[in-house]
């Protein structure tokens, strides 16, 4: 009985937060940063572990919140929707690295520079959460991730990296669990394939 009185309650106060940010309060922006900043930092810099990167993707999806606030059609949870901006930045700026990396290396190849084959397409890894001494494995591990087919990457890093249930990640990227599931079983292949190489390389 507590429960069917208390769920409603919880809907109505979260769509009185949602107005507010749709009105532009200072009180409610105020708000939303003190309640997502650090989940939104969080979910960024498991995708793009290096710190400075992740904060900057973490300011894109408030300045994305802000400006699309009006819009958001109340389909989902707020916290899901704010979740769901955050993959889409961070994979965003991934594949925009990615892009950077190619043209850096046909470039190479018409002028002076060496092409170098790093295991990290990260300008400089630096997780804040990772001690020095697992940095190698953790820019390894990393590395192999982003070799992952995106649809791949985005499930096995929201599971493995940012702890979510199936139910939540099927929420956000809204996909089926059975999909999730699938996803999830083949990055775990892939990954293992990837490091396998990696290692029997390392080791030869």
């Amino acid at each position: 009985m507590i429960y069917v009185i208390c769920k409603p309650n919880i809907l109505v106060e979260e769509q009185k937060f949602i107005e507010a940010l749709r009105r532009g309060t200072n009180e409610a922006y105020g708000r939303l940063l003190d309640e997502y900043q650090q989940k939104v930092f969080s979910t960024c810099i498991s995708f793009v572990p290096n710190k400075e990167d992740a904060e900057d993707i973490a300011q894109d999806v408030f300045v994305e919140v802000f400006n699309s606030i009006s819009k958001f059609k109340g389909n989902s949870k707020l916290s899901t929707w704010i979740y769901r901006i955050s993959v889409n930045k961070s994979l965003e700026f991934i594949r925009k690295k990615n892009t950077k990396k190619r043209f850096g290396f046909m470039r190479s190849l018409f002028g002076n520079d060496i092409p170098i084959d790093r295991s990290s397409y990260f300008t400089e890894f630096k997780h804040p959460g990772i001690q020095l001494e697992n940095k190698e494995k953790s820019e390894i591990l990393f590395a192999a991730i982003n070799k992952l087919p995106e649809a791949q990457r985005m499930v096995y890093t929201l599971h493995k990296i940012d702890n979510l249930s199936y139910k939540e990640i099927s929420e956000i990227t809204q996909k089926s669990i059975s999909s999730i599931e699938s996803l999830l079983f083949r990055a775990k292949k892939n990954l293992q394939k990837l490091l396998y190489d990696y290692y029997k390389k390392d080791n030869s």
